[in-house]
């Protein structure tokens, strides 16, 4: 399959060359003229760097996020900067400077299970704050949102990334888990960027099938039927995340992939299989976030009620034109949209006439629709 090309879709990754995302980098800074001067220095411990910080030129500097001295704190302010301190007792950091990866929401699993994971410490925290009114708690969610957004970016730049939506219900040992994860192989087989919505199911397996990607095609059956023990995350999260990460081990350093959960529905865990992991609290920002980085097109397997509102809100930026040239879509299992849930009689009224009308399929497995996608690799 060939790779697609590259959409007018979201902008690049803001901020470019002003951010200061590790120590080393902080280093390199002080070395050239100007200084600090205008940068953004996120999620960095500076503690040990006062003498530094004393010496250089911090004017318009923001500091978001960073333990340091505070007589350094002093001279940087003094100096014009704006310094956003980090906040105590939180289960996770608002100024974060890089997307998630599993080991770090899972950590704690193996000897503690998952409630004493980041992952649920952070759901639970969500849980206390979500409606209690306090504008600094809402401050945070924001304040973190956006830091994921930032660096979903940075890392998405310049790839090509194909979407795959679907249930959330589909039991690992099934026909269509094995399906996703096929597709989710072939994808990123093809130099695609595989991103799904970070949770269990068709997510799951998809994100699977791209972590397995560089292995042999034996792999793949051989991880389903380890994952197939632990059909599902209930009634026991440890137990499913604890087959994941078996499985990673029996196929260590496997493929990239992305991610976009929420603990919004914090009762569905993160899948293990993505590399980088891209959670939210509002997960109206992560649903029109994840559709408007797919920009190679956007796979929608069986789904319910979640999956026929992306695939509308997918169309909406597509018939409007908003976002640039439509992306491609493509719906998988003509029976489950046409009959049991007839998505597709309306997405094609609604393309009718539009340039998307030639960027919509509907195919019949889920082995079809890389074909599909490749219809559109030269236009």
């Amino acid at each position: 399959m060939a790779t697609l090309p590259p959409a007018h879709r979201p902008p690049g990754p803001r901020g470019h060359g002003h951010e200061i995302h590790t120590l080393d980098a902080f280093d390199a800074a002080l070395a050239r003229p100007g200084s600090l001067t205008g940068l953004r220095v996120q999620s960095v411990d500076l503690t040990d760097r006062t003498f530094a910080l004393l010496s250089a030129t911090a004017a318009e500097a923001v500091f978001l996020g960073c333990p340091m001295e505070p007589e350094a704190a002093a001279k940087v302010r003094a100096d014009g900067a704006l310094v956003f301190p980090p906040v105590p007792d939180l289960p996770f950091d608002p100024y974060r400077a890089r997307l998630y990866t599993p080991d770090e929401l899972y950590d704690g699993l193996a000897d503690e299970g998952y409630g004493a994971t980041p992952d649920a410490r952070a759901y639970a925290w969500f849980g206390r704050t979500r409606a209690d009114g306090d504008i600094f708690s809402s401050m945070l969610r924001s304040l973190h949102d956006d830091a994921v957004s930032d660096a979903l970016d940075e890392h998405l730049a310049g790839a090509r990334v194909v979407g795959v939506m679907g249930g959330h219900a589909t039991g690992r040992g099934t026909r269509g888990y094995a399906g996703a994860a096929r597709l989710g192989r072939t994808l990123a087989r093809a130099g695609l960027t595989v991103a799904t919505g970070g949770g269990p199911g068709a997510m799951e397996a998809a994100n699977l099938g791209a972590y397995l990607a560089p292995f042999p095609d034996a792999a793949l059956p051989e991880a389903l039927d380890l994952l197939a023990r632990v059909p599902s995350f209930t009634p026991s999260v440890t137990d499913w995340a604890r087959a994941a990460f078996a499985v990673r081990s029996r196929f260590p350093r496997g493929g990239a992939s992305v991610a976009v959960p929420t603990w919004f529905y914090g009762h569905e865990p993160p899948n293990p299989f993505a590399s980088h992991i891209a959670k939210y609290f509002a997960n109206a920002l992560r649903e029109d976030g994840l559709l408007a980085r797919s920009t190679a097109g956007v796979v929608f397997l069986p789904g319910a009620a979640g999956t026929v509102q992306e695939i509308f809100a997918d169309a909406t930026p597509n018939y409007y034109g908003s976002l640039g040239a439509p992306a491609p879509m493509v719906l998988v299992d003509r029976a489950h949209w046409t009959d049991r849930l007839p998505a597709w009689p309306l997405l094609q009224a609604l393309a009718a006439d539009r340039p998307m009308a030639s960027r919509i399929a509907l195919v019949d497995s889920v082995d079809e629709a890389p074909a599909a996608l490749e219809r559109w690799a030269t236009t």
